[in-house]
């Protein structure tokens, strides 16, 4: 391990003897008993909690674009789903660089669904489920239709294969007819989301 002064210490890196009072002030600096810097664990806790955007300007200015694009499509007042607390480094500050990833990682998460939905490939779920139930329902209810019609049909026929054929036409039918409606449906609840 090694040792230096808060003087020494900025000398090495070039900074300023403020600058490195200042780190000392964010708890960003490693101290040993004596007062001097431990420039290994300090080194390893300023690379874990430097801002690595502040580096390059553009790339800071792509992350603002990009977030501004996603929160666009968030609805407001929508309740967001509990958030993990951010790791705490041995000197008791934030994980900067764990911190900012899991940000980055649940933007693009957002960023991603929303390419989806707007390609078409995603729908909202509450709309897929109401166009189902609709179809089913019109289902159940042209199946329940068919029996009076059939009744009067099937009375006067004697011959099994005849009343097969007969009853496989109408559930064509039925069935023809429904999937006609329940696509239908289906698109008009998809564009309503």
């Amino acid at each position: 391990m090694t040792y230096l002064t808060k003087s020494e210490f900025a000398a090495r890196h070039g900074w300023s003897k403020s600058y490195v009072s200042k780190l000392a002030k964010q708890e960003r600096l490693v101290l040993a008993a004596d007062g001097k810097v431990d420039v290994e664990a300090t080194e390893g806790l300023l690379a874990e909690s430097t801002d690595p955007s502040k580096a390059a300007v553009a790339a800071r200015h792509e992350e603002n674009r990009i977030e501004r694009d996603v929160r666009i499509h968030l609805q407001p007042g929508v309740e967001t789903p509990a958030v993990q607390q951010p790791d705490l480094v041995p000197g008791g500050g934030h994980n900067f660089q764990r911190s900012k990833a899991h940000r980055e990682f649940y933007l693009a998460q957002l960023a991603e669904a929303e390419f989806h939905k707007v390609q078409g490939n995603l729908v909202e779920r509450k709309s897929v489920e109401d166009a189902a139930f609709a179809a089913g329902r019109m289902l159940r209810d042209q199946f329940f239709g068919l029996a009076p019609q059939l009744a009067a049909e099937l009375v006067g026929k004697n011959d099994p294969w005849d009343i097969e054929k007969h009853l496989a036409t109408a559930f064509r039918r039925v069935f023809t007819e429904v999937e006609k409606m329940s696509s239908a449906d289906l698109d008009r609840a998809i564009k309503q989301s």
